[in-house]
Order: C-alpha cells, then structure tokens, then sequence
C-alpha cells in the first residue's frame, strides 16, 4: 500500500517505468521527459480565475518505441523534445479553457500524434491558487485517443535562391529585411561558391562534394547576416518555420536521405531549391540573379541583382 502512496504522488518518469509495457517486439519501451515546464496563461472556471493569468507547471513523459538500427546522432530519427512543448502551446492558444483534465486530454492526444509516441503522462499543476500545487495527470495510449486530433497547418515558407553576385551584393541585408517583412516564414537557399571543388570521378562522392560545397555557401551568407540560420535536418527547419527565424538551407542530409530524391545534380543548384521548394510545400520562389530552370513543381520569379523588386 505505501509503495501505491508514493507512486500516486510520484513524477510522472516513475509511474511510466511502474506501469511500462512493451514495445510490439517485445522490448522496453524508451522514455523521454519534460520536467518543471511552467507558463503562464488564463484558465480556470471560477470568476477569480478570469481576467487574470496564473503560473502552471507541465510535467510530462512520453513513452516512445525504441529505433531500430543505430541512431547516426540524427535528430531527425527521434521524437525531439520541441514536439512537446510545441502540444502544449498549440494547446494553450487554441481557445481559453476552464478545465485542466481538458488541457491534459488535448496536450496528451496531441502528442500522440507523433508516429514514435506510444504512451503519454501528462501532469499539470496550478501553483497560485493556493499553499501547494493543486493538479491532475492522466495517461493516455494510442489505443485510448477518443476523438480525432486536428493535424497542425504546415506553413507554407517563402523562399529565396541567391546567387554568389547577390551573396556578395551591398545590398543584401536590405533584401533580407524586406523579404523578412512578409507573412510567411523564409528560407534562402545558395548554389556552390565559385571555386572550383575536388573532382573524384567517382559520382556518389562527387555528389557529396558538390552538396558540401553548397554548404560552405550557406554558412559564408550566414557570416554576412546574423539573422541567416543553417539548418540541415526537417527538425531545425521545422523549429525555424514555427519561430520566424529565417532558415539557409544546407542541402547534404536532406537530399541524401529523401526516399524520392532530385533530378537535379548539385551543379543545377536553382533547379535543386525548386525540388526542395516542392517538397516542403512553398508557396513561391524568388531567384536573384539566376536563370530558371526548365521546371518546376512551384511558382518561380527571377530578378536580376540590378534590378532587384520585392
């Protein structure tokens, strides 16, 4: 009976290892957590908890089939801890709740959305409406989601393709700020500096050498404005998109790792932004001193550098 007492009262991490059943093929399930998360919004039923916000305290497991092979270190294989937070302020600027047990039921079944997610414990706690913390935690599994969870809108981002002459044009940090200014997230992405790269004679390494060599484009804008990110994985792009940070696409993980990839070789690096432009659904792409490729799957405009209008 004490052993139940405590883990009635324990971190959520505790009551999933107590609890854990495994995954399909017989092996444990992986845990990761979110702990002491506090934010503070307006909810609550009663007329004092109106017009005025309070502090709560998200602690929250998640419950996560183990990958099979090796991770590589890749971020993109995981379910990143972002997700987490991401459900709960998706949740939280959905509509003014009264319940807690509502908002643990939504920011749970959000999560649960996720493909790894097998098992959510979500604890939330109001911490000024009295001496101690009062809360609920609820558990939920991908067998137990009662109602249909609305999958959250993709954006669809701007992008921009630069040229080494925009690159290096006076001009360029007003460019940004006017691209900056538009509704939809950006996302600038380079061609190869104009040196010449190794050759292999070999296709598949060339082809790496020729995708890093974008890369080393991507990281020399991003010396010339702070505001410029490289970002190689889904995840980093996805983070940036959400938090209107503007994104230089490094091109390597992305193109090797797609199941369908480009066409395109690294040399035809115009046509090689349109097919990533495709692929994370954008809205237009603006080319700065570039020719256009023959085609494209989205909507293409090309300027000179001379005569650049936004």
């Amino acid at each position: 009976m004490s052993s139940e007492i405590r883990l009635a009262f324990a971190h959520p991490s505790e009551r999933s290892e107590a609890t854990a059943p495994n995954g399909p093929l017989g092996s444990p399930l992986d845990r990761i957590s979110l702990r002491d998360h506090t934010v503070e919004v307006e909810i609550g039923a009663f007329q004092a908890e109106r017009g005025t916000t309070q502090r709560i305290c998200f602690n929250v497991v998640v419950e996560v089939q183990p990958l099979t092979g090796p991770i590589d270190d890749d971020v993109d294989r995981i379910l990143s801890y972002d997700r987490v937070t991401e459900a709960i302020a998706h949740e939280l600027s959905e509509e003014r709740l009264n319940l807690l047990e509502t908002l643990a039921a939504r920011v749970a079944e959000r999560i649960l959305l996720e493909p790894q997610a097998v098992r959510a414990f979500v604890r939330i706690e109001k911490l000024d409406r009295g001496p101690g913390a009062l809360g609920v935690e609820i558990v939920r599994g991908k067998d137990t989601v009662n109602h249909e969870v609305a999958e959250e809108e993709r954006p669809h981002p701007r992008m921009a393709y630069l040229s080494n002459t925009a690159i290096a044009s006076d001009s360029l940090s007003g460019w940004i700020d006017q691209l900056e200014t538009r509704d939809r997230p950006l996302i600038i992405c380079v061609g190869a500096p104009e040196l010449p790269a190794p050759q292999t004679g070999h296709a598949m390494t060339q082809r790496r050498i020729d995708l890093l060599a974008i890369e080393q484009n991507a990281w020399s804008l991003a010396a010339r404005d702070h505001r410029c990110v490289v970002v190689s994985t889904r995840t980093e792009l996805d983070w940036g998109m959400k938090n209107d940070q503007i994104c230089v696409w490094a091109p390597s993980k992305i193109v090797l790792d797609a199941v369908d990839g480009p066409s395109a070789v690294p040399s035809e690096s115009v046509a090689l932004a349109a097919w990533f432009a495709a692929t994370i659904e954008a809205g237009e792409m603006l080319v700065i001193g570039a020719d256009l490729p023959d085609e494209a799957s989205v909507p293409l405009r090309s300027v000179s550098v001379e005569q650049v209008t936004l």
